[in-house]
């Protein structure tokens, strides 16, 4: 009775230690216990099209982290560039610019949360819209005849999945190179289609928060 009483005492011991093993982050400059939910906040930036143009657009989103699986939150993104638009009102003296941006229901999966590199993938599931505005008053903003008058305002569904890959640097921050594609539907209004709209995105993210 003794012997099999020592033989489960250590067989607890080694199971517990296996365990304990396996639920550590690895993390490039350090480790730490993973947590069974959490939270955790992302800024990125995406490189795009808009129209055929370049189009610089930053985005945030964040949530809570369940299970150290899967984030469920929300999301919200905008283009910051000039991305040249016809001028409606046949003003030559202004430069009126696109604007596209996107907000929502932001979803993430990651694979292997706790080893070094891992996987994401996620689901951006929203409203998209767009608008021009005078990008010359934007940037003579200390002039006297500045406004930010916002034109022709369109709201439509977008919907964009991505994926990631993702390197621990810290048991709070997180670098998630990565690459998405954007679908817009019935976008209509600003001299823009779907087809102009919806194109591949290239992100740099970091996230920070309880992994």
């Amino acid at each position: 009775m003794k012997k099999t009483l020592s033989s489960l005492t250590v067989l607890c011991c080694l199971l517990s230690g296996y365990f304990s093993y396996s639920q550590q982050v690895q993390t490039v400059f350090s480790g730490s216990k993973i947590k069974r939910s959490g939270g955790y906040a992302a800024i990125s930036n995406k490189f795009t099209t808009i129209n055929g143009d370049f189009a610089n657009m930053p985005e945030i989103y964040g949530g809570w982290f369940v299970n150290s699986k899967f984030l469920i939150g929300a999301e919200l993104a905008a283009t910051t560039n000039f991305i040249p638009s016809p001028n409606f009102n046949n003003s030559p003296d202004k430069k009126i610019t696109y604007q596209y941006g996107q907000f929502g229901l932001m979803t993430e999966y990651i694979f292997a949360s706790n080893k070094r590199v891992h996987f994401a993938v996620n689901l951006i599931n929203g409203a998209g819209f767009t608008l021009q505005y005078d990008r010359k008053n934007w940037d003579d903003w200390d002039n006297d005849d500045w406004n930010d008058n916002h034109t022709d305002a369109k709201f439509f569904y977008a919907i964009e999945p991505g994926a990631q890959v993702e390197i621990n640097l810290l048991k709070w921050m997180r670098l998630s190179p990565g690459i998405s594609y954007r679908k817009t539907f019935g976008a209509k209004g600003n001299g823009l289609t779907d087809g102009d709209l919806s194109n591949i995105s290239y992100n740099m993210t970091l996230k920070f928060g309880r992994f």
